[in-house]
């Protein structure tokens, strides 16, 4: 494509740029300590919210800064979210869900939003909005290679005016938040059915007899406050009017709710990706070797110039793919999302490891936040997709495209 280019925002979204800039700056950065310290007090497996949450969340509502990832509410286009979701990265783990715009929660809301009845929206739906629960979605599963959705054995079975659901899934982030009341759930209802319309989702109310919250899992290790759990699913009933959209249009809603999910994963790996590179800076300035600061060194200049080129080069690519998303929809932009989704957390995790590197003993402890940083980062090269995966459909897709001007070289 030639003459290609992004538009600008609205003077709306550049203020509200500036305003969560300064929430950052002044709020959120500051509050990592308290957060911290509650955290480690609670005990290292405890997934207790720690305070500071949500007075955070008091604040961006008084700030205006609240569900700014849904068009539908912020009047945001996708390219216009993206800066500011990029800001919530530099702390993943408070920043997000100060301005509700945390996963799985995004996701879940995109899918009430789209598919969910008027009963749905009012019990789910606007408490969600409102910040006063949070919710969980439940697709992976032990197993069965997940990252192909039809594989999913979890059976929900129907029994008259209710389905019965019987399954085990992993993965399930959000459950261990005692403020998850809800689980969006993907099952098999048909299996004779073609194979893109035996699934369907349904919601799943926590406290639905049957459900067992089995245990946490972490990631490199580290549990984190929302977790990422083992859940069991057995012989739940819920009334067939808890179906999300329509019986067999699983398949079709997932691919609905990970595109936009997975652009604002890269929205916020981008923010990683800044974080992790000012600190590279800070220390190569700071610290002395062998006579002289560490930025003196030719090599620490390459690693901090190689990090610069990669991070605008990810960033172009994930704005093109949401104003994609804004001008043609999800299904259009899929193969740039799919772009995205494998370059922007690859170079979130090159840059974190130079910075670990530079830091030496500190990058790989906790007194840095670099080594969370580079698990979590490296586990999203797995979540909503594993490269791979993506990497088959951009190639599928270039395959199947041809050149606008083809070389005339003769047949060999």
């Amino acid at each position: 494509m030639t003459g290609y280019a992004l538009p600008a925002p609205s003077e709306r979204a550049r203020e509200l740029h500036e305003r969560m800039l300064r929430f950052m700056r002044e709020r959120v950065l500051p509050a990592e300590a308290e957060y911290l310290a509650d955290r480690t007090a609670a005990g290292p497996d405890s997934h207790t919210v720690p305070r500071v949450v949500e007075e955070l969340k008091k604040q961006a509502k008084a700030e205006g800064l609240w569900n700014l990832f849904l068009p539908a509410e912020s009047g945001l286009t996708q390219l216009e979210y993206a800066p500011i979701a990029e800001l919530s990265g530099w702390s993943l783990d408070l920043a997000p869900e100060a301005i509700n715009g945390a996963a799985p929660d995004t996701g879940n809301m995109e899918l009430l939003h789209l598919a969910g009845t008027e009963r749905q929206r009012t019990e789910w739906l606007r408490p969600l909005l409102d910040g006063e629960i949070r919710s969980a979605f439940a697709m992976t599963e032990p197993e069965v290679a997940s990252s192909d959705a039809t594989n999913i054995a979890t059976r929900i079975e129907r029994d008259g005016d209710s389905y019965l659901i019987t399954g085990r899934k992993w993965w399930t982030s959000g459950a261990m938040d005692p403020r998850c009341a809800l689980f969006i759930v993907m099952g098999k209802t048909d299996p004779a059915a073609p194979v893109h319309r035996q699934q369907t989702m349904v919601l799943v109310p926590r406290a639905t007899p049957g459900v067992t919250v089995v245990r946490d899992r972490p990631v490199f290790g580290h549990h984190d406050q929302h977790g990422h759990a083992e859940v069991r699913f057995d012989g739940v009933r819920v009334p067939r009017s808890n179906v999300l959209g329509e019986e067999g249009g699983g398949f079709a809603a997932a691919q609905a709710r990970l595109g936009p999910g997975r652009i604002h994963h890269c929205m916020r790996a981008l923010g990683a990706a800044e974080r992790a590179l000012a600190l590279l800076v800070r220390r190569a300035k700071d610290r002395i070797a062998f006579g002289a600061p560490l930025a003196d060194q030719g090599v620490v200049r390459q690693q901090i110039a190689e990090s610069r080129m990669e991070i605008e080069q990810a960033r172009l690519l994930c704005h093109r793919a949401c104003h994609e998303i804004d001008v043609a929809g999800n299904k259009a932009a899929r193969t740039l999302v799919a772009m995205a989704k494998v370059a922007v957390p690859r170079v979130a995790t090159q840059v974190i490891d130079r910075a670990i590197q530079v830091h030496g003993g500190a990058g790989v402890s906790d007194a840095t936040p670099l080594a969370a940083m580079y698990g979590w980062h490296r586990a999203m090269r797995i979540l909503d997709g594993p490269d791979e995966v993506h990497l088959r459909s951009i190639a599928k897709a270039e395959l199947a495209g041809t050149p606008a001007l083809f070389p005339g070289w003769p047949e060999v």
